[in-house]
């Protein structure tokens, strides 16, 4: 993804004689170097961006080629920041823990730190962009130097100023060069992001056009409700599942990677509070969630939050009629069973008849299939003294109809196992 650069003009003299081959080449690249951006939806580009605005520090994964380190030669153009580029793995531990330079009475002022000359540059221009390349090739002791710089932001004696953002890029293992799993305690600084390609966005760059990467806009008037939103679903899940507040991998590649811990669930709640802020979309949420706490962890993380914004199962009993329905199944589905299980804890004639009217309703405007549990569930809560409603008329079909295909379908597994035999 190559940096979009202004249009300049060569100026080639009109005597081709005096004319040298260099002055022709040169005219040539500046013609090949000469793109544009237009804003374009980019998933990943986005996630970036808004980890990026939360200044949390980022891991972009990716194979060899895939346009890493040009994407962050993008986004530093077009966030007007400065770039300073670090390979990581060429580097000893002190370029980053600081040289130790003796002064004239070390035993009255000790021995400072001295730090490197880029992030001397970096303080002194107050604000930057510090990208961190070939992370995983860098040997166990430059990470452990690493530490301070990926959470402290220090450098030495040096404290880098707020201004100053840090993304890194790593190869995985299995295609980097002398490779090395990054460390537990480094891995766990990070928000990870699996940098793939998209077919259309490299064709029409090549062509001279590249997705723009831009800050996204957070609402003001949002702010307070992002924080609560963030807190409460965070707060919410780890509450029903404690043991996911720290759990180390077993598996060394998967330590090398993200997963839950307090630091980590705690630039969590950043990036959900900034994604509420900012309106991003559910896929982009997912890519930040994932790529902080782990899949397994973050996939419950992002249900939790699905479940956050349904309808009380109260207030549609309380009007079955004039309810509003989500479109997605699997919502759908923990809202009518959300329906029953209230119905359950609290058991009385007229909540179960509001029930079957609210199953009646989910079958007009959605699958039918998904009232076939929620419906048994409802009728086996039947005291003897209730009448059976006639809505349930109006499911017995349904009902019927879905355990017939559901026979079918297992009679139809039985017998295409039989003939494999």
């Amino acid at each position: 993804m190559p940096t979009c650069t202004p249009f300049v003009t060569s100026v080639i003299p009109d005597d081709p004689a005096s004319t040298s081959q260099l002055d022709v080449a040169d005219h040539l690249l500046t013609l090949l170097g000469d793109t544009t951006t237009e804003p374009r939806p980019d998933t990943q580009l986005e996630a970036l961006t808004l980890a990026v605005a939360a200044d949390l520090p980022v891991l972009l994964w990716g194979e060899p080629g895939i346009g890493k380190t040009a994407a962050l030669t993008q986004l530093a153009a077009a966030l007007d920041l400065p770039l300073t580029t670090v390979i990581a793995s060429v580097h000893e531990p002190s370029d980053f823990s600081g040289l130790p330079v003796v002064g004239d009475d070390p035993a009255e002022h000790g021995v400072p730190m001295a730090p490197p000359d880029w992030a001397v540059r970096l303080v002194r221009a107050g604000r930057g962009l510090l990208f961190l390349d070939e992370l995983s090739t860098a040997p166990p002791a430059v990470q452990a130097a690493l530490l301070r710089l990926v959470l402290e932001r220090r450098i030495g004696a040096l404290q880098l100023p707020p201004g100053v953002r840090i993304v890194a890029a790593a190869n995985p293992r299995s295609s980097a060069a002398d490779g090395w799993e990054l460390s537990p305690p480094l891995a766990n600084r990070f928000v990870h992001l699996q940098w793939t390609h998209d077919h259309e966005v490299v064709v029409r760059g090549l062509g001279g056009t590249w997705p723009r990467a831009t800050l996204p806009r957070l609402d003001p008037g949002r702010l307070p409700e992002a924080v609560e939103f963030a807190r409460r679903a965070v707060c919410g899940l780890l509450t029903g599942r404690p043991g996911l507040v720290h759990r180390l991998p077993n598996s060394e590649a998967r330590r090398g990677g993200p997963w839950p811990s307090p630091r980590s669930w705690e630039m969590t709640v950043r990036l959900i509070a900034f994604a509420t802020a900012a309106g991003s979309a559910r896929d982009v949420l997912s890519l930040l969630v994932r790529g902080t706490v782990g899949d397994g962890p973050g996939l419950e993380l992002l249900a939790s939050v699905d479940r956050m914004d349904l309808p009380d199962p109260e207030l549609l009993l309380a009007d079955p009629a004039g309810a509003e329905l989500p479109e997605r199944g699997d919502l759908r589905q923990a809202v009518l069973d959300g329906v029953v299980a209230a119905v359950r804890a609290r058991p009385d004639r007229a909540r179960w008849d509001a029930a079957w009217a609210l199953l009646v309703r989910a079958v007009e405007t959605g699958a039918p299939d998904l009232v076939v549990v929620p419906a048994t569930t409802l009728a086996s809560l039947r005291q003897q003294d209730w009448d059976v409603p006639a809505s349930i008329e109006q499911l017995a079909g349904v009902v019927s109809l879905s355990r017939r295909a559901d026979h079918a379908a297992a009679r139809t597994a039985a017998a295409t196992g039989k003939a494999g035999r």
